[in-house]
């Protein structure tokens, strides 16, 4: 009798638990889904697991406005800079096999490696790779305006300049994870996709992921990008496909494949009875080994209030809730992703969506961890995010009608149209020509990246939107003292015309 007055006891445990989770679900996906709607994300999916277990994964909307194909678990979806984490481990993995030391130096097994500043060069370490805060600026537009190889690419990022000192600041960089993946191939032989695929991908159980953009378009379940246009509304934009800085970002994987990462990184790097990485190398990822600016970190800052913000090898961190919180973003033209993960709490959380900068992904985060980790359902993340976001939108808006009302009316260019076409050069950034399209210009960056230039006012001109990326940006010519065109100025980068 006590026995069975102790199951029963236990099965409405066991019911209750099991109620609790279900409960916290349905009100995760209530939020999702009001959150779909405000801000029209066309296709999302979102995975939390506790303890080593799902308890919510779902898909929603679709692939494609057109097509009206639905989301689902097996749909590719693009991991941005969640991609990082994923190089880190991979790193990680050669330390443990004895290959690799994190404090190696840069150039032991990448002897072309430069940058522009020599100490920094020589004192450069594996890790440094990793943490925005080796002293040298980005320069994303050597591949947003450029297609060239990986090598290239790193070589001619040897003369992005130099910031701050050594480790003595923070400036987010994507080309030092590009260098990352070239360490990866050096020291294991491996490309660095052909590595993750091996020795993360097909362990952990992510059998839909690949980690090139050339290869997504063969597996044919996959979203398509899009923009929410300040003027124009909902747009499709084009797929990024630079493959040359893909361990900066570039893998894409599904609902099903996150879900098993997300398990992994809950169990501390193990997956079934294979440790993937030594608890001594996982931590290792996990530990803070930044400082991370004010300006540097996230707008949800103003509602989580941490008291310090710090980036470990992959991961952006800041205290929630008096818990240490693990998360990154992933943000590349039309699609967006985003990583959690409180260990203590052993809540783990992922969500995609095919929406430029869809920002109800730091709701989801909050809410699941919120909702797993704590138990509390009384804050309304999404309210509290659309309107910290939808400041931002409305700024940007009357920066747009500023820009407008300040431009010159009935004003002419300086020259003739013909006196501006021509090849000008940027010793990094490399080639533009411009040539004469209709009654405007045709920029064509490196063989690239194709801009068409309407006239603005004097000497300064403004793309159509007819790009990949739907990009209208402001490009001027400046005159020399002899009155001829010298430079053309774009993207806040000066190229200089070849006489």
């Amino acid at each position: 009798m006590k026995k069975s007055v102790f199951l029963i006891a236990a099965m409405l445990f066991l019911s209750s638990i099991s109620l609790a989770q279900t409960d916290k679900a349905q009100q995760l996906d209530a939020m999702i889904q009001q959150g779909m709607e405000h801000w029209q994300i066309p296709g999302l999916a979102a995975v939390v697991v506790k303890n080593g277990e799902i308890v919510f994964q779902k898909t929603y909307g679709v692939k494609n406005l057109e097509t009206k194909e639905s989301v689902d678990e097996h749909t590719l979806f693009n991991m941005g800079s969640t991609t990082k984490a994923m190089v880190c481990m991979a790193l990680g993995i050669l330390v443990d096999q004895g290959k690799l030391n994190w404090t190696d130096r840069v150039r032991q097994h990448l002897p072309y490696f430069r940058l522009s500043d020599s100490y920094i060069t020589e004192e450069a370490r594996v890790q440094d790779l990793l943490t925005h805060n080796l002293g040298i600026n980005g320069a994303d537009l050597l591949w947003f305006i450029d297609h060239a190889s990986t090598k290239e690419t790193i070589e001619r990022f040897a003369m992005a300049e130099k910031g701050y000192p050594v480790r003595g600041g923070y400036a987010y960089n994507n080309l030092m994870y590009a260098v990352a993946g070239e360490v990866i191939q050096a020291v294991s032989g491996q490309h660095w996709t052909d590595f993750v695929g091996e020795h993360l991908f097909k362990p952990i159980g992510m059998v839909d992921a690949v980690a090139k953009v050339s290869e997504v378009f063969g597996q044919g379940n996959y979203v398509t990008p899009y923009l929410d246009h300040i003027e124009d509304g909902m747009v499709q934009v084009d797929y990024n496909r630079s493959d040359q800085i893909g361990a900066a970002g570039m893998i894409w994987a599904s609902a099903s494949d996150v879900a098993n990462y997300l398990k992994f990184l809950d169990n501390d790097g193990i997956v079934g009875q294979d440790t993937l990485l030594k608890k001594e190398t996982f931590d290792y990822l996990f530990k803070p080994h930044a400082f991370v600016t004010d300006t540097g970190f996230y707008p949800t800052q103003q509602l989580t209030n941490p008291n310090w913000k710090t980036y470990g090898l992959g991961w952006f961190q800041h205290d929630y809730r008096g818990q240490k919180l693990d998360f990154h973003t992933g943000s590349i033209t039309g699609l967006v992703a985003m990583a959690g993960l409180m260990r203590d709490k052993d809540v783990a959380v992922y969500v995609f969506a095919n929406l430029d900068h869809a920002e109800l992904r730091h709701a989801i985060l909050y809410k699941a961890i919120d909702l797993f980790a704590f138990d509390d359902i009384s804050r309304g993340w999404h309210k509290q995010i659309s309107q910290l976001y939808g400041d931002f939108k409305s700024q940007n808006k009357m920066r747009l009608a500023k820009m407008k009302e300040e431009r010159a009316k009935d004003t002419n260019t300086t020259l003739p149209l013909t006196a501006y076409e021509g090849s000008y050069h940027h010793t990094m950034l490399g080639e533009v020509s411009v040539k004469i399209d209709g009654d405007g210009l045709l920029l064509v960056f490196n063989d690239f990246l194709k801009l068409e230039g309407k006239h603005w006012h004097y000497d300064t001109f403004v793309s159509t939107k007819n790009n990949p990326y739907y990009l209208e940006t402001l490009f001027q010519f400046h005159l020399n003292p002899q009155g001829e065109v010298a430079v053309l100025e774009a993207f806040g980068e000066h190229f200089l015309k070849r006489q």
